[in-house]
């Protein structure tokens, strides 16, 4: 039996249990493959679908099919608090009624496919939130009642026991159908 000698100890050859076929096997580096008449005349490839952008021309010219491959429309859900609760209430209080508000909007629209996309295991670590105020009560009950008039499904939250509006939030949507209610409120900063 062939042995040979590793820094980890004596490890006795193999070679001896493996097929002859892969004991024999040599294998050459550096060496250039044979060249065969049937290399020789095999057909160029393919051209590449693929093309490079052009910083001188615009991306769909230098790609046309690139518009076929459109991504889609992102999910997300609105949460609107009140500034004027933002300024009055401590910072943890109004956290907690936006997470209130969202959460119920995502269970009472659980069965919702908008929502279970939203919710599915391949998307629930990168769910997209917009958080927006609105100046006070007035502007909340506003806007809730144009999103009722619109058919947008949103949870209004009332604190209890006080019974007063303290923020909203959508139920997940596609950004394109619901972004158009919430263009002119400002972001919560």
């Amino acid at each position: 039996m062939a042995c040979m000698v590793s820094p980890l100890g004596y490890i006795p050859s193999l070679s001896h249990h493996l097929p002859h076929s892969l004991s024999s096997t040599r294998v050459r580096f550096g060496a250039k493959p044979a060249s065969t008449a049937a290399a020789a005349s095999a057909p160029a490839p393919a051209p590449s679908r693929l093309r490079t952008n052009s910083m001188s021309q615009p991306a769909s010219e230098a790609n046309p099919d690139t518009s076929e491959f459109k991504t889609p429309d992102v999910l997300v859900q609105y949460v609107v608090l009140r500034r004027d609760l933002i300024d009055t209430w401590p910072l943890g209080s109004v956290v907690t009624q936006g997470c209130h508000a969202s959460v119920s909007a995502i269970w009472s629209h659980k069965d919702d496919p908008h929502t279970l996309r939203y919710c599915s295991p391949d998307n629930i670590d990168s769910m997209h939130k917009v958080t927006l105020e609105v100046k006070g009560e007035p502007q909340i009950l506003n806007l809730s009642e144009k999103l009722k008039a619109a058919g947008i499904e949103h949870k209004l939250w009332i604190e209890q026991p006080e019974n007063f509006p303290t923020c909203l939030a959508t139920k997940p949507y596609p950004k394109s159908m619901v972004s158009s209610f919430f263009k002119k409120l400002k972001l919560c900063k």
